[in-house]
């Protein structure tokens, strides 16, 4: 097969059209023709993935090539094979576009007389082309893989991006190459960027690694041979300065710190203790951590261009939460989200107004699995946690004495009750709850459970987020820089400490992203790995590297 820029200065020798255009675009009307009867498109000995478009594509233009200037190949077409090779710095695999078939028809044509050339070949390659612009073009703008074929807990919606004035724009090379004009379409993030730089550093250290053996717990002060091997492991990850030292089996001050370090870039709590967690984490391959990056490149594509100049986003995978305006983070903070069997969903939504000292109304499904039980074995525990127990809605609302209630008779289909626990120091939501309004009843808010941050896995919730510090994301919010004043700080403390339920809407609403990331890299351009907590992963990674859906 001939290289790129071997078939580039062989084309480049056509300068004279010879074969008329109407012999091309009527093998380019027939070959579409296809379509209307049982099959599949096919060029070049491979089926086309955007067939349709293509059809109606040709059609509008009266089924004239768009690559060729008569039997001439633009130069676009000469540097497509480029474009579509350096798929690969994006986490995709260059040979589900065609790349390999698209080669051989232009260096057959390269090969051919210039009064002989064929046209059969030129239709494929033509066709060829254009399915492969546009379906590398449709994966940049919104992702190989289908969110909601691989995972049912991601409900992004998007609008499909439109390609066909890209496609126009790449074939006439007038405004840019098809490098270029591909490239507009892909996230414009700084942080699909970033990772898009880390892939390319943890293909080029791939290779011979270092494998911790497994044994007991090591600690900093102790001498073992696996020590010896630790350093080394922790070198080739560059949380380790590769320094001369006296004793390479002895566990010192520099090597616990630089495993803290790594314990703080892979979720783990940062101990210097290597026991079995951080053990699996240090023996991970860089070719799974290739992939994993991969995957998270692909999350990125799934995402709207713009995720809006405020923004909250949390990483359900990562248990933070930051703060966006104007490009920066103006807050993080540690939150917790769904277990793993009550995950939290990905989604979109608009924060319009938040309730300080807010009551807690229980979901059904919380009543009977979570409440219930625990009414069953502690008759006081209903007082004990200021709730109330309601029947009806609206005006037809009555409250219920719980003593005339027999709890044991009920159940998750019996259960005609309904929970309300009041503000207060035990309630479940804490001083506040922070609203977008979506189908998953699912909202950030505090909680008297404060214990919780300081573990490093938090998943532990019903699928809601809790935040660590919703005072300082109220004032924000409410009282923040550059934000409409709704209510001062003092205000919104005193309004705490009066603890009366209060509603307060937003002078302007602000985008939440609750979104699942396992890899990403911080502003110090530090790598960050985090255990798959609901395992979203493996999925994502199949899809990727197989062949596209029909």
């Amino acid at each position: 097969m001939k290289s790129v820029p071997a078939l580039v200065v062989l084309l480049g020798l056509w300068l004279i059209p010879t074969l008329a255009p109407a012999e091309v675009t009527e093998r380019i009307r027939h070959r579409l023709e296809v379509l209307q009867a049982p099959g599949e498109l096919e060029a070049g000995g491979e089926r086309l993935y955007t067939a349709a478009v293509l059809q109606d594509f040709y059609e509008a233009r009266g089924y004239r090539p768009i690559w060729f200037d008569e039997a001439t190949p633009r130069r676009a077409l000469t540097g497509l094979p480029a474009a579509i090779a350096a798929a690969h710095h994006e986490g995709l695999l260059p040979e589900h576009y065609h790349l390999a078939a698209l080669e051989s028809v232009l260096a057959q044509l390269a090969s051919q007389p210039a009064g002989q050339r064929d046209s059969r070949v030129i239709t494929d390659a033509e066709l060829l082309a254009s399915d492969a612009f546009l379906l590398l073009a449709k994966h940049y703008a919104d992702g190989k893989v289908d969110p909601a074929r691989v995972d049912p807990g991601w409900f992004l919606g998007r609008e499909d991006t439109v390609l066909i004035p890209a496609l126009e724009q790449a074939a006439r090379g007038d405004v840019g190459t098809p490098a270029s004009v591909l490239a507009d379409r892909l996230p414009p993030q700084p942080a699909y960027a970033a990772l898009r730089e880390r892939l390319a550093l943890q293909r080029s250290l791939s290779g011979e690694w270092t494998r911790v053996a497994e044994g007991p717990t090591l600690r900093e002060g102790e001498h073992a041979e696996r020590v010896e091997a630790l350093r080394r492991r922790l070198i080739e990850l560059a949380d380790l300065t590769d320094e001369a030292v006296p004793d390479p089996r002895h566990f010192d001050a520099p090597l616990a710190a630089a495993v803290r370090r790594f314990q703080r870039r892979h979720g783990l709590e940062a101990d210097a203790v290597v026991g079995a967690r951080t053990l699996e984490a240090l023996n991970v391959s860089p070719e799974a951590r290739i992939e994993q990056l991969r995957v998270n490149m692909e999350r990125w594509r799934w995402l709207p261009a713009d995720l809006g100049n405020e923004h909250i986003l949390v990483n359900i995978a990562g248990f933070f939460m930051t703060v966006m305006a104007d490009g920066e983070e103006v807050m993080r903070q540690r939150v917790v989200v769904g277990r793993p069997y009550r995950r939290t969903p990905v989604f979109t939504g608009r924060m319009t107004y938040l309730v300080l000292n807010p009551s807690w109304e229980v979901p059904h499904s919380l009543a009977v699995q979570d409440q219930l039980p625990q009414i069953r074995r502690d008759p006081n525990y209903l007082h004990d946690m200021g709730f109330q127990v309601l029947r009806g809605w609206g005006a037809q609302e009555e409250r219920v004495d719980p003593a005339s209630v027999d709890w044991q008779a009920l159940g998750p289909r019996q259960f005609p009750y309904r929970l309300r626990q009041s503000p207060g120091p035990r309630n479940a939501l804490g001083q506040a709850k922070f609203m977008f309004p979506n189908q998953h009843n699912v909202y950030l808010h505090d909680t008297p459970a404060r214990g919780l941050f300081a573990r490093e896995d938090r998943a532990a919730s019903s699928g809601c987020i809790r935040v660590s510090d919703p005072v300082g994301l109220a004032e924000w919010l409410l009282d923040g820089p550059g934000r409409p004043q709704v209510m001062s700080r003092e205000r919104i403390r005193r309004t705490l400490d009066q603890g009366a339920e209060t509603t307060v809407r937003l002078g302007r609403a602000v985008p939440v992203h609750l979104l699942y990331w396992t890899a990403w890299v911080e502003a110090d351009g530090q790598v960050y790995y985090v255990r798959d907590v609901y395992d979203r992963d493996p999925a994502v990674r199949t899809a990727l590297n197989e062949a596209p859906p029909r």
